[in-house]
């Protein structure tokens, strides 16, 4: 696994805990995971690996 895939898979998981524990955490996670899939889509579509 590179870089931004661990990224993603850990902003997901804080992501899920912060719904649970504190909302204004997770939606600060919750914007952190959006650029993250953001990111990911875009190198998709430039044709690089993720």
């Amino acid at each position: 696994m590179d870089l931004l895939t661990t990224l993603v898979v850990i902003l997901l998981v804080l992501w899920v805990l912060g719904i649970s524990f504190a909302s204004s955490v997770g939606s600060i996670l919750h914007l952190l995971l959006v650029i993250a899939v953001i990111v990911i889509v875009v190198r998709l579509i430039r044709g690089q690996s993720i």
